[in-house]
C-alpha cells in the first residue's frame, strides 16, 4: 500500500456537520491523521476519537497538507478569509484547499478573492442524507462513493493529484474530473433539482385540505419522492440559489412539460411523449450496477493487472488535468492513481 503522505498526506477540516463529520471518521478510519475544528460539534467529535482544535488558527498550527472547507455554503466566503489570514501566521506552511460544498463556481470564487485560488481544487461527494449535524455523520457514508473533482485552467496538477490520490485512496472513491460549470450544470439536473422536486410534492400535500389522510396512505413513492425534502430547508434554499443560473432553466423546462402534461389529462390527449421520454435513462440504470462505478478500496491489493480490460490509462504528464476533464465530461471516471497514471473507466 502507499504511505499516506503518497495518498494525500495528513488533513485539516473545517465544520464538522453531516459531510465534514463523515469525511473525518472515514479518513481517521483508514489511516490518515485528521485535525479537524467546529465549536458546535468540538465535544462530540472528541468523544468520538476526533483530534479538535479550538478555531481554524488552532487547525493551522498542525499544518495539515490538505484543508477540506466543509461548512454551509454561506459560510464559505467568512472561511475561506479566516483561513487566509491563518497562513499568513504560519510561514512555510503550503497546503492544498479543497472543500465539499454542492455548488463549486461560487466557491471557487470565494476562494479565490481570499487570495486562496491558486491552493484550490473543488471537490463535491456525492453522497448524503436528509439529516444534518455532527450526530448524523457516519464512516460509511463517504466511503467508495462518486465524487466531482473540479479545477480551473490556473489550477496547479500537484494539487489536483493530491486531491485525486485522496479520493481515490484511503476514501476509496471514484473522481469526475470537470470544470465548475460542468459540475454546477450536472449538479442542478441530479440533486439541485430534484430537492426542488421533493419540497414541491411535499407542499402539495401541506396545503391540500385531505393532508392528514394523505400522508396516512402515503407509501414508497411519496417516500422516495420526498426524502431530501426532509433535509434543512436553509441547507436546500441556498444550494439551489447559489445554482440558480442552471437550476432555473431545467425548473422552466419541468414547469412547461408539467404544464402540458396536464393540458393533455384535460383533454384526453395521447400521454405517451411524457412517460416514454426517460426510456434511455430507464435502461442505463436499470443494468447491473446502473452507472456506479467503485473505486479500489485502500490495501485491497488491487492493482493496474486486476481490474480488468476496460480500463483507460491517462499517465499524469503533460495537460493532463485538461485531458481528464475531457474524457470525464464523456462519463468517464477516476477510480485510481498508479505509477504516474489516472486508471479511468
Amino acid at each position: 500500500m502507499s504511505t499516506l503522505r503518497e495518498q494525500g498526506g495528513s488533513v485539516g477540516i473545517v465544520g464538522l456537520g453531516l459531510i465534514g463529520g463523515s469525511l473525518a471518521r472515514a479518513l481517521q478510519g483508514a489511516g490518515v491523521p485528521v485535525v479537524a475544528t467546529d465549536p458546535s460539534s468540538a465535544e462530540a467529535a472528541r468523544a468520538a476519537g476526533l483530534t479538535v482544535a479550538d478555531d481554524v488558527a488552532g487547525l493551522a498550527v498542525q499544518r495539515p497538507d490538505v484543508v477540506v472547507l466543509a461548512v454551509p455554503l454561506r459560510a464559505m466566503r467568512a472561511v475561506a478569509a479566516e483561513l487566509a489570514e491563518a497562513l499568513s501566521g504560519e510561514p512555510g506552511w503550503d497546503p492544498t484547499v479543497t472543500d465539499v460544498g454542492s455548488v463549486k463556481a461560487p466557491v471557487r470564487e470565494a476562494v479565490s478573492d481570499a487570495g486562496l485560488g491558486d491552493r484550490y481544487v473543488g471537490a463535491h461527494p456525492m453522497s448524503g442524507t436528509e439529516r444534518s449535524g455532527f450526530e448524523a455523520s457516519s464512516v460509511e457514508l463517504l466511503q467508495g462513493i462518486p465524487w466531482a473533482v473540479t479545477c480551473a485552467p490556473g489550477t496547479d496538477p500537484a494539487r489536483l493529484e493530491r486531491v485525486l490520490r485522496l479520493v481515490t485512496g484511503p476514501l476509496g472513491g471514484t473522481a469526475a474530473v470537470l470544470t465548475d460549470e460542468l459540475h454546477d450544470e450536472a449538479a442542478a439536473l441530479v440533486s439541485h433539482v430534484p430537492h426542488v422536486l421533493a419540497n414541491q410534492l411535499l407542499g402539495a400535500v401541506a396545503g391540500a385540505p385531505v393532508r392528514d389522510l394523505a400522508l396516512r396512505l402515503a407509501a414508497g413513492s411519496f417516500r422516495d419522492g420526498t426524502r431530501v425534502g426532509l433535509s434543512d430547508p436553509r441547507r436546500t434554499e441556498a444550494m439551489v440559489t447559489e445554482n440558480a443560473a442552471w437550476v432555473a432553466p431545467v425548473l422552466r423546462l419541468a414547469a412547461r412539460d408539467l404544464e402540458r402534461l396536464a393540458e393533455a389529462l384535460d383533454s384526453n390527449a395521447p400521454t405517451h411523449w411524457f412517460f416514454d421520454r426517460p426510456d434511455s435513462v430507464r435502461e442505463r440504470l436499470g443494468r447491473p450496477g446502473g452507472t456506479r462505478v467503485t473505486g479500489l478500496h485502500p490495501g485491497d491489493g488491487a492493482g493496474l493487472s486486476d481490474v480488468g480490460s476496460d480500463v483507460d490509462v491517462v499517465p499524469l504528464t503533460g495537460d493532463w488535468p485538461a485531458e481528464l476533464v475531457t474524457r470525464c465530461a464523456g462519463g468517464a471516471v477516476v477510480f485510481a492513481l498508479e505509477d504516474g497514471t489516472a486508471l479511468l473507466r
